[in-house]
């Protein structure tokens, strides 16, 4: 009995000790378990993707909404922006927006640099007034002729004074009455005080029409002279126009004056017979350029530039070359210093071929057709030739006149 009582007890003993869910599944569970957790900790969102995007821009919302609720305007105009595009969303629209930012930056690129040229345009205007302000106590004239002249050209004067250039009390009158000044334009010799110097200041005492320069006479230092001479006729006179002419060249100033007058509402004009000879850079040679490099390869041309026989500059270019003259640079040519000092600038070039007629019978035939010269000479002599003897017949065929320049209406 005893025997059979205690398998029933055996057999409960077994049914407790049996686990409750098979080795297998508590493995894979566990691991389930571990991947869940890890999940968790790590931060990733197991949302489905449209979920994401949802909370993100709802996030994103909500971020904008607090920053639009700052006071800042800038950061409310960058939050209406920016609600804007959100609301658009469009990438057609963005695109839009970005086309028009663009045009909006290139149409401000376009006016400021307007307004830095018209700056710099006012810049030199009211030096230009600045200096007009400071130069009230000057003598008004309408045009200062400047004769460059040499030290061995007294026969040259000669001649110019017995032909186009007024002198003793009508040279005065000229001054007075039309605003046209004339004067022998002459620097000094290397020997202080020496008989070439006496002997100008012998001719100035009897003639008085020279205008002295603080300049050191010489053929190579022709660029320095007319920088020179615009800067002290500024510091002199006060007129519309500075006109630089040889002494070996026959002038109308009647036709010289007329002239002028077209252009004088014009800011800046630097009038003559423009050219663009070519750059001569072999040694040796007359009008030898020993910068040639500057200007290219060889053979190549100068810029446009009036020839140096005769030309005229208007009040601001004046003004500006006195101003800037200490920095110029000076070429072996002073036609074509000139032209390099005013071809940087707004200034307007005007070709003016009565300004380089030629001598009889050029300006005689020109003349006869109702066109009068403003200034003959001769090409190959870069002047009159032989002026001293020459100039006579000239102007007893091309002049104007010696009452013409009395009737000019300024």
């Amino acid at each position: 009995m005893k025997a059979v009582t205690d398998r029933p007890q055996l057999s409960e003993k077994k049914q407790r000790s049996r686990p409750l869910l098979p080795a297998k599944a508590v493995a894979v569970l566990c691991t389930a378990c571990f991947f869940v957790g890890l999940l968790i900790s790590s931060g990733v969102s197991i949302l489905p993707a449209d979920n994401r995007m949802r909370m993100t821009s709802s996030s994103s919302t909500t971020t904008t909404i607090s920053s639009c609720e700052s006071k800042n305007p800038l950061s409310q105009r960058d939050c209406e922006r920016k609600r804007r595009l959100g609301e658009e969303g469009n990438p057609r629209d963005i695109v839009g927006e970005v086309s028009k930012t663009h045009k909006a930056l290139e149409a401000l690129d376009k006016s400021i640099s307007k307004l830095e040229t018209e700056l710099a345009a006012a810049r030199m205007t009211s030096n230009v007034g600045a200096s007009s302000g400071s130069r009230k106590g000057l003598k008004k004239a309408f045009v200062v002729v400047g004769i460059n002249t040499a030290f061995s050209s007294k026969k040259r004067r000669e001649a110019v004074r017995a032909t186009w250039m007024p002198t003793g009390s009508k040279l005065r009158r000229l001054e007075e009455e039309k605003g046209v000044v004339v004067r022998f334009v002459i620097g000094h010799s290397g020997t202080a005080e020496g008989a070439l110097d006496r002997a100008i200041d012998a001719e100035e005492a009897e003639t008085k029409d020279f205008l002295r320069l603080e300049h050191l006479e010489g053929y190579h230092e022709l660029s320095a002279k007319t920088r020179v001479y615009f800067a002290t006729a500024v510091s002199i006179w006060d007129a519309d126009f500075y006109v630089k002419v040889d002494d070996d060249v026959h002038l109308n100033l009647g036709m010289l004056t007329a002239t002028l007058a077209q252009y004088r509402t014009k800011p800046r004009v630097y009038i003559g017979c423009m050219k663009s000879g070519p750059v001569l850079y072999q040694k040796d040679v007359k009008y030898h350029e020993p910068e040639f490099w500057k200007f290219g390869d060889e053979g190549n041309k100068y810029f446009r530039h009036a020839t140096g026989q005769m030309y005229a500059i208007s009040k601001d270019l004046a003004s500006y070359i006195s101003t800037n003259g200490p920095i110029l640079h000076k070429y072996a040519n002073e036609d074509v210093s000139l032209g390099s000092w005013l071809i940087g600038l707004e200034v307007q070039h005007i070709d003016d071929r009565r300004m380089c007629c030629g001598t009889p019978p050029d300006c005689e035939w020109k003349a006869e057709a109702g066109t009068l010269c403003v200034a003959s000479f001769d090409w190959p002599c870069s002047g009159v030739c032989k002026p001293a003897e020459r100039m006579k017949s000239v102007h007893a065929i091309c002049g104007e006149g010696d009452g013409a320049i009395w009737n000019v209406n300024l």
